[in-house]
This record gives structure tokens, C-alpha cells and sequence, in this order.
């Protein structure tokens, strides 16, 4: 049979498979041209040598056992082991082989890409299983003690009697409670989107984000009153998107507008719709943004002021930028005259008639 596989024969010359024929030792006799495309390799550098010569030292032993299987009349399929290549790599092969009259006709192909894919899957399987593991044990081990020092101060503000300076300092705990709770969402999100994971949009629709708006605009009102807050909605409810996350952002730009603005002046928010779009836009009267850092904004932990002493860990920005993107809208600043506008736009499809109850709130 060695002697009707012919070398001249077009299968034999163009296929991109390894071809080979080896007598009972295991000694190659015969290879085709595709092992030099392969490992590099002529018919001299292979023929006439023992096909264990070419084998990765840790695929061997299995390669032996392979081998003892052939010699017992048992064909080889789908086998893989690791061949050396002419410059010393080694390349990922999947051999087929028979026994027929005392030789073994074999045919292998190149699954070196194949093997690499299946190896970065694993370890991108094995870092995703990673990821969430830290991500819950970080949101399971910081939450736990906070919420045990927060049933202490609502244990204290219910049922004991406390002197004014007492509930002066409960207050202070409270807050301090409260931003460190913010604190861990930031750094949770933040873990989220920088280890390749959601950062977790539930995206809804016929969310009357006016009422969300109004909401979130009410707390911070009640946590800065020295600041006049001025509310604009122009917009058409009901609007898809995500109404948790979206107050998350105007939090933050709202937060970040009282800080960086003038004290006690007006922070003025603007929801409208601009064609296919809905326009959120947060504003503050105060000092120009430097080009430099506007350029970094967004980046995390970096903050407007790096000199200055403020609440956050300089992840807000990020964190709001991330959620603008998977609701495949994005957020832009423009600061100069003395005023600093962020503004959230949100893809919402057609252009929406806005009702003619167009709401101006200023207090």
C-alpha cells in the first residue's frame, strides 16, 4: 500500500494537511510538502527520524501511550500533542492515524489558532468568575458593618433620650454613614466597568422621568438649602432608559454643580427634547474649568480641583459617563463666562410632541 500513495499526486502536494507515513518504529518515510508551511520543515529534516524526535517534552508520555494504542491495531483520531517548529516554537496538532500492513498512515492538521482562542476563553471565563467573586465579597463584607452601625444610630435615635449636642453628633453619623454607603457604590461600579463587567442597567419603559427628575432634585434642595435650585422640564414623557441610574447622574452633576459652583448661588437643571434626543443639562455659575483638567473629567479619580479637599473618591464623572454609554447616549461639558454646564443626552427615538404643561420650578 506505501507503494500507491504517490508524491506527485495533486492531493497530496496542495493539501494544507500534514501527510505522513511512518513504518512499525515509528520512523517517518514519507511527508508531504505542507509540513514546510507547517513546522518549517523539508522532507530530509523529517524523513528517516523518529516522529518522537519532534514531540513537546510534556506530551511524551501521551504520545507513547497514543503510540502503544496504533501498534495494537487501534487507529488514532483527533490526537493532539505539540510539534516543534524549524525555528524551535511548537505548534498545536490534531492527528488522525491508521495501521495498515505493518505501517501508519497519518494525516494532522494545525490547531494551534484553535488552541489559543480556547485558552483565552478560559482565562476570560476564569477572570469573569473572579471578577464577580471580588465584586460580591467587596458589596457583601463593606455593607454588612455599615448596616450594623446604621440600626445602631436608628436603635439610639428611637429609643433613647439624647441631649441636643447628642443629636447633633447622631446627625454627623449618620451622614457620614450615608456618603460612605455612596462611597461603595462608587467603588463597586467602578469595579464593574474597569474589570469588563455591566455596571447593571435595568433599562425600563414608560418611565415618568419627570417625577424622577423632581425626586432627585428634592433631596439635594433639603441637603444644600443655601443653594437655589431652578427646574426647566420640557420634555415628553414617558422615556426608556434606566430611572435608578439616571437619577444616579443627576445626583452627581447636581452634587458636583453645588461644590464647584458660587456658594449659596443657583444650580439650574434643563431636561428638554432636542430632535431625536433628550437633553438633561445641569448648570452653575462659577470659576472656568482649565482646559487640562476638562480633558480628564471624566477619566476616574481625577478631580476639577485636585488641590482642594472634597467629598468622593473623584469617581462620580466616571461612574455617570459609564451609565450615559450603555444608555448609548453620552455626556458633554462646555465651561466658559463665568458658567459650567454638563449635559446627559439620551437617545429616545422619533421627536416627541413636549405637552404644553411645561414646568418652571425655582426655590
Amino acid at each position: 500500500m506505501l507503494e500507491n500513495l504517490d508524491p506527485e499526486s495533486l492531493v497530496w502536494r496542495i493539501t494544507p494537511d500534514l501527510l505522513a507515513v511512518t513504518d512499525a518504529d515509528g520512523i517517518f518515510k514519507r511527508t508531504n510538502p505542507a509540513w514546510l508551511e507547517t513546522l518549517g520543515r523539508m522532507p530530509d529534516d523529517i524523513e528517516s527520524r523518529l516522529f518522537f524526535d519532534f514531540v513537546h517534552p510534556d506530551d511524551i508520555a501521551k504520545t507513547a501511550k497514543a503510540f502503544v494504542d496504533i501498534q495494537c491495531g487501534r487507529p488514532i483520531l483527533g490526537f493532539e500533542n505539540r510539534y516543534r517548529h524549524k525555528d524551535g516554537s511548537y505548534r498545536w496538532l490534531s492527528w488522525n492515524a491508521v495501521p495498515c500492513d505493518g505501517v501508519y498512515y497519518c494525516s494532522a492538521r494545525d490547531v494551534t489558532r484553535a488552541k489559543e482562542d480556547e485558552s483565552v476563553r478560559a482565562r476570560q471565563a476564569a477572570e469573569a468568575q473572579l471578577r464577580e467573586q471580588f465584586i460580591s465579597i467587596l458589596g457583601h463584607d463593606l455593607r454588612n458593618p455599615l448596616a450594623g452601625a446604621a440600626c445602631a444610630m436608628e436603635f439610639l435615635r428611637d429609643r433613647e433620650e439624647l441631649s441636643d449636642r447628642g443629636h447633633i453628633v447622631l446627625g454627623t453619623a449618620e451622614e457620614a454613614l450615608q456618603r460612605m454607603c455612596r462611597l461603595i457604590d462608587d467603588v463597586l461600579d467602578f469595579a464593574r466597568a474597569r474589570l469588563g463587567g455591566d455596571i447593571g442597567i435595568e433599562t425600563q419603559q414608560g418611565v415618568a422621568l419627570r417625577h424622577v427628575l423632581a425626586h432627585t432634585v428634592a433631596e439635594l434642595r433639603l441637603a444644600h438649602p443655601e443653594t437655589t435650585f431652578e427646574e426647566i422640564y420640557a420634555f415628553a414623557d414617558p422615556v426608556t432608559c434606566d430611572p435608578d441610574r439616571i437619577a444616579q447622574v443627576i445626583s452627581n452633576l447636581l452634587a458636583n454643580a453645588v461644590f464647584h459652583g458660587e456658594p449659596g448661588g443657583t444650580v439650574r437643571i434643563h431636561a428638554r427634547d432636542i430632535g431625536a434626543d433628550l437633553s438633561i443639562a445641569v448648570t452653575n455659575r462659577g470659576g472656568q474649568i482649565p482646559p487640562a483638567v476638562k480633558a480628564l473629567l471624566f477619566e476616574p479619580f481625577k478631580r476639577a480641583e485636585p488641590g482642594s479637599s472634597q467629598n468622593g473618591l473623584g469617581l462620580g464623572l466616571f461612574i455617570s459617563k459609564q451609565i450615559a454609554d450603555r444608555h448609548s447616549g453620552d455626556i458633554e461639558v462646555i465651561s466658559g463666562d463665568g458658567e459650567t454646564t454638563f449635559t446627559l443626552r439620551l437617545p429616545r427615538g422619533p421627536r416627541l410632541v413636549v405637552p404644553q404643561d411645561t414646568l418652571r420650578v425655582c426655590a
